[in-house]
């Protein structure tokens, strides 16, 4: 029986790779479309948490997670299991190293993990940000070296994620998803693959082209933030509220597309796929001035907000050392609990390294996670009147629709305001 063949029939198993914010919709996709689906994943504490019907994310109830384990879902660490699976979808992290260069230790460590365990007729497709050619020049080497002939008794695919934790109006299967193939047959056998579990797959020639398309929809993204968090800086110089400027152009029905500022860029792509980008441009005698500017410009709303607040205090006759200071919201985006990258943990180092008495309340992040660059021993603090009022400074950093905002403009005695929330809160409220 074929690959395809057993695709159609729902017989052929699906491996995912990593049972994160990406994996774990992907996982439930496939579940859904009436596969078995086996997990994977180095840290045994997820693993028994998903084992146990329980959700890693607050977007995904653990009702989903069970109706997923009734379905024959099961997630384990052992990778010699994954020669089980037909499909092997890998959907692990891609950071920056320590001098900003592309980070693949997660995709090499996974695949030599798997390594010794692919076997003829399985496909195995890359989900991972990653620059043009990591598909050809990184996996397909494993493959070949496995004895394996692409094409023929083994299939290779790239098809960037496209998830949006915290978003209903986009799910899994809703969101089309980009497939580029190896060899003609590698794209078929994606196609017929994805498109048991997505309503719209969109073929494109090659896995590069595919791998170029996540950086170029990162990339606009990052360079058209970094411009509206440029304008946000001027607007202020000019005593403009960038936020009705926005609003404003967004009325016109064609030609604009509004984007909104903040104290920084989060999550698991902006700040980081533009640079897979950079770096490999450079092998082609390039520099790519226009995305690192947007990087720098991105990169230093952090500080923005740390001089706001510096001289609203200061106006006020206070020091940053010794000030009690709460940050209002800490994951990257509102309405999820998703830490990776957040801007406002940047901020809230500052603070600590300038002497604020600092404190967080975030209704997503109920204790500071362990995370690889940042260490923080906080809980959040619940925002009463009275926690507001015995603040010196309170910064909005992410806004949650669970916060009371007219709660906290009517107690905080000073809000420094990243994200537009405080428009007439007079002398009180500092744009950032």
């Amino acid at each position: 029986m074929t690959f395809e063949q057993r695709v159609q029939d729902r017989t052929a198993v699906i491996g995912v790779v990593g049972l994160g914010y990406v994996g774990i919709p992907i996982a439930l996709g496939f579940s859904a479309a009436g596969f078995q689906v086996l997990g994977l994943d180095i840290d045994a504490d997820r693993v028994a948490g998903l084992n146990a019907g329980k959700s890693l994310m607050r977007h995904v109830p653990d009702e989903q997670i069970t109706a997923m384990l009734a379905r024959g879902f099961e997630a384990t660490t052992d990778p010699a299991r994954i020669a089980e699976a037909d499909a092997l979808i890998i959907c692990v992290p891609t950071p920056l190293d320590s001098h900003r260069e592309p980070d693949l230790s997660f995709v090499t460590g996974t695949m030599d993990a798997l390594a010794p365990h692919l076997r003829t007729g399985q496909l195995l497709s890359l989900e991972s940000t990653t620059w043009p050619g990591t598909t050809e020049e990184v996996l397909r080497p494993y493959i070949e070296r496995a004895g394996l002939t692409m094409g023929e008794d083994f299939y290779l695919v790239y098809s960037p994620e496209r998830e949006d934790p915290g978003n209903p109006d986009y799910t899994t299967n809703t969101i089309p998803k980009i497939v580029g193939g190896t060899t003609p047959a590698c794209l078929a056998a994606g196609l017929a693959l994805y498109g048991t579990a997505v309503e719209q797959v969109v073929p494109v020639s090659s896995t590069a082209a595919a791998e170029m398309v996540k950086l170029l929809e990162n990339i606009h993204r990052s360079v058209n933030i970094g411009l509206v968090n440029e304008m946000k800086v001027v607007a202020e110089r000019m005593d403009l509220d960038i936020f009705e400027v926005i609003d404003a152009a967004a009325t016109k029905p064609f030609g604009f597309t509004a984007y909104y500022p903040g104290p920084g860029i989060g999550g698991h792509c902006i700040p980081i796929d533009p640079f897979y980008l950079t770096w490999k441009a450079r092998e082609y005698g390039l520099h790519t001035r226009f995305i690192e500017l947007a990087g720098e410009v991105n990169a230093a709303m952090p500080d923005y907000v740390i001089d706001r607040l510096f001289r609203a205090l200061n106006t006020r006759g206070k020091a940053i050392k010794g000030a009690k200071v709460l940050a209002l919201g800490i994951a990257y985006k509102r309405n999820v609990e998703d830490m990776r990258e957040s801007p406002a943990v940047l901020v809230m180092e500052r603070l600590r390294d300038l002497g604020a008495d600092l404190s967080y309340s975030d209704p997503h992040v109920p204790r500071f996670p362990r995370m690889r660059k940042h260490r923080f021993e906080m809980t959040s603090t619940p925002v009463t009147p009275e926690t507001l009022a015995a603040q010196d400074a309170v910064i909005l950093l992410t806004d949650h629709d669970d916060f009371d905002y007219a709660m906290i403009g009517q107690h905080a005695p000073l809000i420094i305001d990243t994200r537009g929330k405080f428009r007439d809160g007079g002398d009180t409220v500092v744009r950032a």
